[in-house]
């Protein structure tokens, strides 16, 4: 086997339930259920209009501006797959456009993240296929490889292995490790829950804030 250049074909599926359960709550809630430490990176951003993304990861490991393994990556997706790539974060050429978005989607890939860019930027923005990336370019990929397909990567703070959990939103995109799955779900239904009641006081005028004051007096903050 050739480091660089292999395919996985085989990794434990993620149960869809969870998929389900976390496409209901807020990346802002579940990262700061992880301590605000899984990282998806400010600057992957949305390029789609609206909407959620939740499903297993497929990982893949590019060249810079090369998207042989990408192509690849979408024949062996299974329904509901986000396809996660690291390629090194290189914008000078995309990794993919429009013909490759239509037929991702027609394959029935959930979504794209992408740690470099796309172009065709419109399409994305039409289709709505949930998509992030690092920017737009109308520069081409190449497709030559190498690459890898189903092995751990990293990616804008992130390490991601296949069958992980990918969740996004507009605030962004986190990833949950299998093996942390039903924590990590328990406490983010839990602080959502906390939160939607604090919304509801904060409509009514009855949230309590007088915790504010005792942070300053707990600091020493002087009034003039």
């Amino acid at each position: 086997m050739t480091a660089g250049f292999r395919i996985r074909t085989q990794w434990n599926r993620l149960d869809r339930a969870f998929v389900d359960d976390f496409a209901k709550l807020p990346v802002s809630v579940v990262s700061d259920v992880m301590s605000r430490l899984a990282s998806g990176g400010a600057n992957l951003r949305p390029m789609h209009r609206s909407g959620v993304l939740a499903g297993a990861a497929l990982t893949v490991k590019a060249r810079p501006g090369d998207n042989l393994m990408i192509h690849k990556a979408i024949e062996m997706a299974e329904l509901g797959d986000v396809i996660v790539v690291d390629a090194g974060g290189d914008v000078t050429n995309s990794l993919m456009g429009e013909l490759m978005l239509a037929h991702a989607i027609q394959r029935g890939v959930a979504g794209f993240v992408l740690n470099g860019a796309i172009r065709d930027a419109e399409a994305f923005l039409e289709r709505n296929l949930p998509v992030y990336a690092l920017g737009i370019t109308h520069r081409g990929p190449y497709r030559d490889g190498p690459g890898e397909i189903g092995l751990p990567i990293s990616l804008c703070g992130m390490t991601v292995e296949p069958g992980d959990l990918i969740l996004g939103d507009l605030d962004g995109v986190v990833s949950v490790a299998r093996a942390d799955l039903e924590a990590v779900l328990a406490g983010a239904r839990k602080k959502h829950a906390a939160e939607q009641l604090q919304m509801q006081q904060t409509e009514e005028g009855a949230v309590d804030k007088s915790w504010i004051d005792k942070v300053l007096a707990q600091k020493g903050c002087v009034y003039l």
